[in-house]
């Protein structure tokens, strides 16, 4: 896990993040302390973390959980989620998206901007972006956020239809 961590910021991130990160010889055993972490430790039990491997090799991780802080507006962080660049477009990013983000959970990220090409798959995905900066490590993040689709009423109709008009509005 920790190899493909290190493997997609190096080739997704080169001119984003700074080298002296992308570079930095610790970075692998970084990297490995934190999904060590991940994995073993209490606090982050609660956690969903998923692998996706093609021919016996991982090639993309995810992780979501709970949002910091509790009181956030939405159910789920999208904290982790990582593809090696010869398997984007191949539905991998999506399988690991599905699982573990549930359909019906409002979801909130933060996305490297710019990253063109995540903000594209996380539009596809049903996210938006917020209006929220943060700058983290010198590189500068968006939030993008998804809400579950709404529900139908319990006599089945949408909720803004008007059934006195007999049009929805």
């Amino acid at each position: 896990m920790a190899r493909v961590n290190v493997r997609s910021w190096r080739e997704t991130y080169r001119g984003v993040m700074t080298d002296r990160v992308l570079d930095d010889p610790g970075l692998p055993t970084a990297r490995e302390r934190f999904w060590t972490a991940i994995l073993s430790e209490e606090r982050f039990r609660a956690n969903r973390v998923a692998v996706a491997e093609r021919d016996g090799v991982v090639i993309g991780i995810a992780m979501a959980g709970a949002p910091e802080p509790a009181r956030a507006g939405w159910d789920t962080h999208l904290f982790v989620l990582y593809v090696v660049a010869a398997e984007h477009g191949t539905g991998t990013g999506a399988a690991l998206l599905d699982a573990v983000v549930g359909p019906q959970e409002s979801v909130a990220l933060w996305v490297a901007d710019p990253n063109p090409r995540a903000q594209a798959f996380y539009r596809k995905h049903g996210f938006v972006p917020d209006g929220t900066v943060q700058v983290d490590d010198g590189v500068r993040e968006i939030r993008m956020v998804r809400m579950p689709p709404a529900l139908p009423a319990p006599d089945g109709r949408d909720w803004y239809d008007d059934p006195s008009s007999g049009q929805s509005t």
